[in-house]
């Protein structure tokens, strides 16, 4: 059984039906001066939760292709956007 990838993002977007577009955010060290370089990468994702909102932090894993662009599905909402800091 493969292993499934899992990331960490903020949902952007729920424009579609059924599909979140999610900002994932990592640090890397740049290549020559190895300060930490913020770099972002947005991923689709299906949706199948209804209470889902923009702004919320959400897990999610990969899976088999569901779409052309669409091969990961949202787990959990680990951080909603209303919730105070």
């Amino acid at each position: 059984m493969p292993k499934t990838s899992e990331k960490i993002g903020k949902v952007i977007s729920l424009k579609m039906q059924k599909t979140a577009v999610v900002l994932v955010e990592r640090k890397t060290p740049h290549p020559f001066y190895r300060k930490l370089v913020k770099k972002t990468k947005k991923f689709k994702a299906d949706n199948q939760l209804e209470n889902l909102k923009a702004g919320d932090f959400v897990k999610i894993v990969s899976a088999k292709p569901i779409s052309k662009e669409k091969t990961w599905k949202i787990v959990e909402v680990l951080k909603n956007a209303s919730e105070k800091k």
